[in-house]
């Protein structure tokens, strides 16, 4: 989305969106591509249906006329075998729409709450940005955070970083991944605290072993948390039988697992 806009803010689009579906399709309403007079950002899911949809749009960037919302039906004559129905909507934009853009793009997208800036942090944001998530990246430790992240990052230095667990986005999933052991367990007693009060993290997720949670669970119950309180805690975090501990691939196993967690 951010390479979208930055590029709006310099010219027009023909922006394309999947306004509804029917049956078997190749991608869910809400989904997007704008075309510029010389590239194209997004994708509709490829096949006849988006080759089409881009002469349209290019027809429509160059002045053509034509209806707003345009049926497109997946089947033989369209060389597509879905055999689904897409409606796509049709809207030029401009500089003057990247604010309002910005929000109504954002609606589907997920809120994550990232605690720690080591390699396996690092390499979640690499994976996850790429991903429907909006993400909030949080460390105790200034200068830990890259000059420049990725698109739909947004950096937070907190000490001591558990407050930062009051003011996270409503219904965000977070992951506990700090430098110190100390502060996860801060982490996730904050978290636990949302929950008694707001009940609003779906998901609250801890990086490291079963041993390093039976730890964690008997802190946790010195501090007054139930076990019911404590069944809310994922640890070991990961989608099971993806294996390995590089960080890459712990990176991969998470990203799966808050896929299922998606609404």
């Amino acid at each position: 989305m951010d390479v979208f806009l930055t590029r709006l803010g310099r010219e027009p689009a023909v922006l394309v969106q999947v306004a509804s579906t029917e049956g078997s399709v190749p991608r869910d309403a809400g989904t997007w591509m704008a075309v510029f007079a010389g590239t194209v950002v997004g994708t509709l899911g490829g096949g006849q249906l988006e080759y089409q949809a881009l002469a349209t749009a290019r027809a429509r960037l160059q002045g053509a006329p034509g209806e707003a919302v345009s049926r497109f039906v997946l089947g033989p004559s369209l060389g597509q075998c879905c055999g689904g129905v897409v409606c796509l909507r049709f809207e030029h934009v401009g500089p003057h729409d990247v604010p309002a853009l910005r929000l109504r793009l954002a609606e589907n997208l997920q809120a994550v709450a990232l605690f720690g800036g080591g390699h396996v942090g690092f390499a979640l944001i690499q994976v996850l940005s790429t991903l429907p998530f909006a993400l909030t990246w949080i460390d105790s430790r200034d200068g830990i955070f890259p000059d420049v992240a990725p698109g739909r990052v947004r950096c937070e230095c907190s000490e001591p970083v558990q407050l930062a667990v009051r003011d996270l986005v409503p219904q965000s999933r977070v992951l506990i991944m700090s430098f110190s052991h100390a502060e996860d367990l801060d982490i996730v007693a904050e978290c636990l605290k949302r929950q008694r009060e707001r009940a609003d993290l779906p998901y609250i997720g801890l990086i490291g072993s079963k041993t390093k949670w039976a730890t964690f669970r008997h802190r946790l119950e010195a501090r007054g948390y139930s076990a019911d309180e404590l069944a809310q805690v994922t640890c070991p975090i990961g989608l099971p039988g993806i294996e390995g501990k590089a960080p890459e691939v712990i990176a991969v196993a998470v990203a799966a697992q808050l896929l299922l967690y998606r609404p």
